[in-house]
């Protein structure tokens, strides 16, 4: 057990996957693992593991904001071992022919602040995803058909923005979407020697106002779902 996983050892896949909200991760894991168990229920903070396709895998709920993935990333890495972490979420569209439903692999993630920054102090790293997970992330994809754009996102530590001047920097130099926890989980990573990507469903749209209907979403979140494990098991 880890301050904010109850999980034993054993209990935690390698794999895992990490949507920000944990009734996600409930769905998530009673939708596509099978004989999914809780091993988490710390602060609500749900977790669960079971199998794809034979292969154990854990879903466990991260919270929002870098601050939060960054406590069960650093938990999950260093007192589970775990190797390869996905997360799963939405995201706000940033580029005009990135529509609502679309998918975004996240090549890179740009960032004012996360919680690594006092470790490189005036170094500007730049974060990445796994190359491996990336292409097979878009493989996965282009097999179901579902549209996906590869590139980089901005993952903002505030949720009300109120930096217009910033957003339109980020559109001008093609930022495809913005979420707010990808930047911290690619830095960790790099730290670790442990493969992260973020696979995201674009759920609004900042430039259009579009926002993907409540009924919709159990659907579309279920081919990001798909491509992330298909992925990590490529």
């Amino acid at each position: 057990m880890t301050v904010h996983i109850g999980a034993e050892k054993g209990d935690i896949a390698p794999t895992v996957l990490m949507p920000g909200d944990p009734y996600r991760a409930k769905w998530a894991a009673e939708t596509f693992l099978n004989d999914a168990r809780c091993i988490n229920e710390v602060r609500g903070m749900l977790g669960f593991t079971g199998t794809w396709n034979g292969h154990p895998v854990t879903i466990q709920g991260s919270g929002m904001g870098m601050p939060s993935l960054s406590i069960y990333a650093n938990e999950l890495i260093k007192d589970y071992n775990a190797q390869t972490l996905i997360r799963i979420g939405s995201c706000g569209g940033m580029q005009e022919h990135v529509k609502i439903r679309d998918v975004i692999l996240a090549m890179t993630a740009s960032t004012l602040s996360t919680p690594s920054r006092g470790i490189f102090k005036e170094l500007n790293f730049a974060p990445c995803a796994d190359y491996g997970l990336l292409a097979a992330a878009h493989k996965a994809a282009a097999d179901k058909n579902v549209p996906t754009h590869v590139g980089g996102i901005y993952s903002s530590d505030v949720f009300y923005d109120e930096r217009p001047d910033l957003n339109e920097q980020m559109v001008r130099h093609g930022i495809l979407g913005v979420e707010m926890e990808a930047a911290e989980l690619y830095n960790l990573a790099a730290r670790h020697k442990r493969r992260a990507l973020a696979v995201l469903t674009v759920s609004d749209h900042l430039l259009t106002h579009e926002a993907l209907p409540a009924e919709d979403r159990e659907k579309t979140f279920g081919d990001m779902v798909e491509i992330a494990l298909q992925a990590a098991f490529a």
